[in-house]
């Protein structure tokens, strides 16, 4: 193979990234066979990589004038408000045509901002394929509050 062609696979993974499989591992799992105990598993599995100072990818709106950045949100079909992250570059390709401005953030500095904005509901990881809705109970959870 030609090292001067792009291959999406070898897209070169963030030190913050490295790890992130784990948890499309047990959100494929937990979709495959859903229960409390693979639920708990996935919590877990969050958790660790939380604590290991993982991170995530999260999309954000360009400012407009002199605004700050904004999180995207996305929302579902009974019109709630979701901020949306991704676990890598792959999992946020694999969505939306439109090319988006991402930046890549803490998981814990992440989960404690969501808890704090009353107009979401939670954070959606990887809305495109190996999904999984943390609303703000589960966000606790996860964060040990």
């Amino acid at each position: 193979m030609k090292k001067d062609s792009f291959n999406a696979n070898e897209i070169p993974a963030d030190k913050g990234l490295s790890g992130n499989e784990k948890i499309e591992e047990a959100i494929a799992a937990l979709q495959e066979e859903p229960s409390q105990e693979l639920l708990a598993h996935t919590l877990t599995v969050i958790r660790r990589r939380m604590q290991e100072d993982g991170q995530l990818i999260l999309a954000v709106e360009p400012p407009a004038g002199e605004a700050q950045l904004r999180i995207q949100a996305v929302q579902t079909s009974d019109g709630k408000q979701w901020w949306s992250a991704f676990t890598g570059f792959e999992e946020e390709l694999k969505g939306s045509g439109s090319v988006m401005s991402t930046f890549l953030t803490e998981i814990r500095k992440l989960f404690e901002s969501a808890l704090s904005v009353n107009e979401i509901q939670g954070i959606i990881l990887n809305p495109w394929n190996r999904t999984l809705m943390l609303d703000k109970t589960l966000l606790r959870i996860i964060l040990g509050k």
